[in-house]
């Protein structure tokens, strides 16, 4: 099972996934895709650890989800990725030219092969003004054509607003 969990800044997305993650009641594993670079980015960290269940083991992974996800894949498991728009970030900001193409291929490759319950979350970013400069675009249109690939992909796709999951794809779990 594939649930993609989307919205914007504070909208309840990831307290959604959590509770999706904890109703399955198995083994979870959470997958963080942020970087700590500075002091706010270090608190938004320890806010969203002191929501998490204790037992849930942690896995940081800026970079390579897909190789991530394949190691850790296990039928009877939940894994949570929060979030694939800070993954979009890490991506575009490595130097590597290509590494962003290769790692969302592989991503979109890997999903469907899981034997674990995934559950993804991301930023929905089209939903604002067109961003001003070039790198800032990108993000924007990179994490607009990988949430639409994903929402193919997936079996149950929710949109959270003011704390309030709306589904767009599959039935309400």
């Amino acid at each position: 099972m594939l649930h993609f969990v989307l919205g914007g800044a504070r909208s309840g997305k990831s307290r959604y996934a959590e509770q999706l993650a904890k109703n399955k009641q198995r083994p979870c594993t959470y997958i963080a895709t942020a970087d700590a670079l500075d002091a706010e980015m270090q608190q938004r960290i320890a806010h969203h650890q002191q929501q998490r269940p204790a037992e849930w083991q942690l896995i940081e992974e800026p970079i390579f989800l897909a190789d991530t996800l394949q190691k850790l894949d296990q039928p009877q498991q939940v894994v949570v990725v929060d979030c694939l728009t800070l993954w979009m970030n890490n991506l575009l900001l490595n130097d590597q030219a290509d590494l962003q193409q290769q790692q969302c291929q592989q991503l979109l490759t890997v999903l469907p092969q899981l034997k674990a319950d995934v559950i993804l979350v991301s930023n929905e970013t089209g939903l604002g003004v067109v961003p001003m400069g070039q790198l800032t675009r990108r993000f924007v249109d990179e994490s607009g054509w990988l949430h639409q690939a994903l929402g193919q992909i997936c079996d149950h796709v929710t949109f959270c607003v003011a704390g309030f999951p709306m589904h767009l794809k599959g039935e309400a779990p």
